[in-house]
């Protein structure tokens, strides 16, 4: 099953088991089903419950917000994760806010999907990765999709938790298998961190990289060809949960050089908080700080050859990983 499968499916099932379940966002209405066909299917089953909107980012999350503080549970699409911004002042003046400002909680079933990233060739208002501008705001809770986390327990952990989601989804996922790696590989589950090991490695890796699900394929590659080159074994760790993060979920998966991927341009990101929460717990244990690899500051092109030369890849990260070694 590809990701995009298991993410319709996920979404079949969570408006099959709550019937006060409903999920809104543009050209999401069948036969369409959505710019990335996530929601196919969905308006046939469920009609009534699957809300076809005009194009205001603003507006639908608003009227998601308000199917939410009404008692029921609300999954808004954004087509393209860039224009979340259009909706930031609903989600984080009014959404997350409205968990806790009347004086108690009040659970808000609340999830916003935004299509992220680059990879695809759409160009600079259609491929960003914008996570980090929504790092630390209370009552907001992040995750990111990925190939080794089933969305509907995902679903369901967002939607436990109560309060707003919003839900990155790596474009360049949608069409890839879940849950597969190389045969030099070996993926296990540790609560909501996928762990990714040298297969029949022995002891500590010497490096560890953590990264959100959408780089987990380039710290993949990064990591067969530095096994294969230099002979360096590497560990990957993906969380489901980007914030707030459990950062000591990864302490005992921690070798003593660390490096962080993300797709974002540098500066307050995911990734210096992670390093962060892991300078405060384990500085003692750790050859130097902690390495972090991001997208070169510039707007993101559609031609695919420099594409590549702006997104944080492969090569980014393996070097990355070698001058960590090096410190």
């Amino acid at each position: 099953m590809r990701v995009a499968e298991n993410l319709n499916a996920a979404l079949h099932g969570l408006l099959d088991d709550d019937p006060t379940a409903y999920v809104l966002g543009e050209d999401i209405l069948d036969p369409y089903g959505g710019a990335f066909k996530v929601t196919k299917g969905l308006s046939s089953r469920f009609p009534g419950r699957v809300i076809g909107t005009p194009i205001s980012e603003g507006a639908l999350t608003g009227v998601a917000a308000g199917l939410a503080l009404t008692g029921n549970t609300a999954v808004a699409e954004i087509m393209f994760g860039d224009f979340v911004s259009l909706a930031f002042d609903q989600l984080c003046n009014f959404a997350a806010k409205s968990v806790s400002m009347y004086g108690e909680r009040l659970p808000l079933r609340m999830v916003v999907r935004c299509p992220t990233g680059g990879g695809r060739g759409y160009g600079p208002t259609h491929s960003q990765s914008l996570q980090k501008h929504f790092v630390g705001m209370p009552g907001l809770s992040l995750y990111e999709m990925s190939p080794f986390h089933d969305n509907r327990e995902v679903f369901a952990a967002m939607l436990e938790r109560g309060e707003p989601c919003v839900f990155f989804e790596d474009k360049i996922l949608y069409t890839r298998p879940m849950g597969r790696v190389d045969p030099l590989f070996l993926l296990r589950r540790d609560g909501d961190l996928a762990v990714v090991d040298i297969r029949d490695s022995t002891g500590r890796p010497d490096c560890v990289v953590i990264a959100p699900g959408g780089m987990a394929h380039r710290v993949l590659a990064a990591m067969r060809s530095l096994l294969v080159e230099a002979e360096i074994s590497t560990r990957l760790l993906v969380p489901s949960r980007l914030y707030p993060l459990d950062a000591d979920a990864l302490l005992p998966h921690l070798a003593d050089v660390v490096v962080v991927a993300e797709e974002s341009t540098a500066g307050g990101t995911w990734g210096s908080e992670v390093a962060h929460l892991l300078h405060a717990r384990v500085w003692e244990r750790l050859r130097g700080p902690v390495r972090l690899v991001h997208s070169r500051a510039a707007v993101i092109p559609t031609a695919a050859h420099l594409e590549n030369e702006v997104l944080a890849g492969e090569s980014t990260i393996h070097r990355a990983v070698l001058e960590a070694l090096r410190g």
